[in-house]
């Protein structure tokens, strides 16, 4: 009996610091953009799943059962916040019943904390005026100064949820940011003749990008934000776009681009059309991801 205890003992004692390795952090990212941040940063300690698509449009997520699942069962819960998800979060976060990643516990981490807000309404706003959320434009992901400090951010947040393995997300995500960094100074290198430039762009999705290498948004499509262009706002547009010599009409692939296809057509300008991200279900890295939005960019600059 006492040699059975002893080798049951010796065999726990072995199996234990294995069982413990093997447990990670159940991460849950609003955005596929962060759940790549969550991934970069947490490597084989986590894992990590996206509430939406690169192909949806973040404002409008459906708030279907199975993803208070995946809410259900999380340690942490990244959000873009400044009221991007505000239309279907909250909604899903009920239904998790999971206390870990409510609004103001330990597990929710609004990533929104760590960057440099632009379009912060200076005045009372209400829905006439669109789509505008009153914390600021949430779009900082399209900037690669936001998304280095996201990084060192969510690294530092996992160090205090799992002490033990603190270090190694610190390692990852200097690892990261300095990946981050380098592209960020080739990127602007290649941008660099675009500065000053004018552009048309769909939604308000791309302030971040536009003030990072200078370029100059002359209008959007929508005549207000979240709402469709009218004939009249459309010949607007490609007025304006024309009259300034705008060479590019940005958007997300979510967005319908019958508008966008015949102001592009009829001014001359490229119509560059991506997802709303990196698609984290493919494995796509965001830096990738920003070569394929940069690359055309520049092209159409060099075009005219």
């Amino acid at each position: 009996m006492i040699r059975k205890t002893l080798i049951l003992t010796l065999l726990l004692a072995t199996l234990l610091p294995g069982l413990a390795q093997a447990k990670k952090l159940e991460v849950v990212a609003t955005l596929p953009d962060l759940a790549w941040v969550a991934s970069q940063v947490g490597g084989d300690q986590v894992r990590v799943s996206a509430l939406s698509l690169a192909t949806q449009d973040p404002h409008f997520v459906d708030a279907r059962p199975n993803l208070a699942v995946k809410l259900a069962r999380a340690d942490v819960l990244l959000v873009a916040g400044l009221e991007l998800e505000v239309g279907w979060l909250p909604t899903l976060l009920t239904g998790s019943r999971n206390a870990r990643v409510q609004t103001g516990a330990e597990g929710y981490i609004d990533c929104s904390i760590w960057v440099y807000k632009l379009d912060v309404p200076e005045m009372p706003i209400d829905r006439s005026m669109g789509d505008v959320h009153s914390g600021g434009n949430p779009h900082y992901y399209l900037d690669p100064r936001a998304m280095k400090n996201v990084v060192l951010g969510v690294a530092e947040r996992f160090g205090q949820l799992d002490p033990a393995h603190a270090a190694d997300y610190a390692a990852r995500a200097e690892a990261t940011a300095a990946r981050i960094e380098e592209a960020r100074l080739r990127w602007e290198g290649m941008a660099a003749p675009l500065k000053g430039s004018p552009i048309v762009t769909y939604h308000r999705n791309w302030p971040y990008l536009a003030e990072w290498l200078g370029l100059e948004v002359l209008i959007e499509l929508e005549p207000k934000p979240g709402i469709p262009p009218s004939p009249q706002h459309v010949a607007r547009v490609l007025t304006t776009a024309k009259g300034q010599g705008s060479k590019a009409l940005l958007m997300m692939s979510y967005y319908p681009d019958r508008s966008a296809k015949l102001v592009a057509e009829k001014s001359g300008m490229a119509l560059i059309k991506v997802n709303g991200g990196a698609n984290f279900e493919t494995g796509e890295d965001w830096v990738d991801f920003m070569d394929a939005l940069i690359v055309p960019l520049v092209a159409a600059g060099d075009a005219g």
